[in-house]
């Protein structure tokens, strides 16, 4: 459970600095969704995603050197400013990446569905109408409707298709690849049903 000064930092600033306690609290061995990845693997892969433009193998295996204390200090210390806390942008472009990765941490090592959060929630739904239709396209000719509990369904494609029903944040997290952690329903036609099962939607 956040704090109150917590839950007046934004989105993506407060994921941060969650994430950073959790891996400082887990140490760099734990595991994570993210596949052969550690908590270790996923602090180094944060700090070059948002110091490099391009990285290698190597240049991974210099930032896991460096141990997870330093990274996570690194990561604490916040993005550049350009692009990733750039007003209006900041949310989707390192909002959406905290979170996801925030629960790869967190499922990975038995901890719950988060249900005090409704600008995740929020900010899952926007999301959810780029990677739906991204996994839409992969499942033509059958359409993909994705339905919260509250609010309007999205429509992607013909009607009559797959229906993934769930929770914003659990959408989003489906349709980034955390398929088997991920609290949804699946329903409708099967071989619509088979074939979202079979997309490569991972991010």
């Amino acid at each position: 459970m956040s704090t109150a000064h917590e839950r007046r930092l934004p989105l993506d600033l407060r994921e941060r600095q969650e994430l950073c306690d959790l891996l400082a609290e887990l140490g760099p061995d734990a595991p994570t969704l993210c596949a052969g990845w550690t908590t270790l693997d996923l602090a180094a892969h944060l700090v070059l995603r948002e110091h490099f433009a391009r990285w290698t193998d190597e240049r991974m295996a210099i930032e896991k050197a460096k141990g997870l204390a330093a990274l996570i200090d690194r990561l604490r210390g916040g993005a550049p400013l350009v692009p990733w806390r750039l007003p209006g942008i900041r949310t989707l472009m390192n909002g959406v990446e905290y979170f996801i990765h925030h629960e790869d941490v967190r499922r990975a090592n038995g901890r719950g569905r988060r249900i005090d959060r409704p600008d995740l929630e929020a900010l899952a739904w926007r999301m959810t109408g780029f990677t739906g239709r991204r996994a839409a396209r992969q499942i033509r000719p059958y359409g993909l409707e994705l339905r919260r509990p509250e609010g309007k369904p999205r429509q992607f494609g013909s009607a009559g298709g797959a229906v993934l029903s769930g929770e914003p944040t659990e959408l989003l997290l489906y349709l980034s690849g955390r398929r088997d952690t991920a609290q949804v329903t699946l329903e409708g036609d099967a071989d619509a049903v088979a074939a979202l099962r079979a997309a490569h939607t991972a991010v």
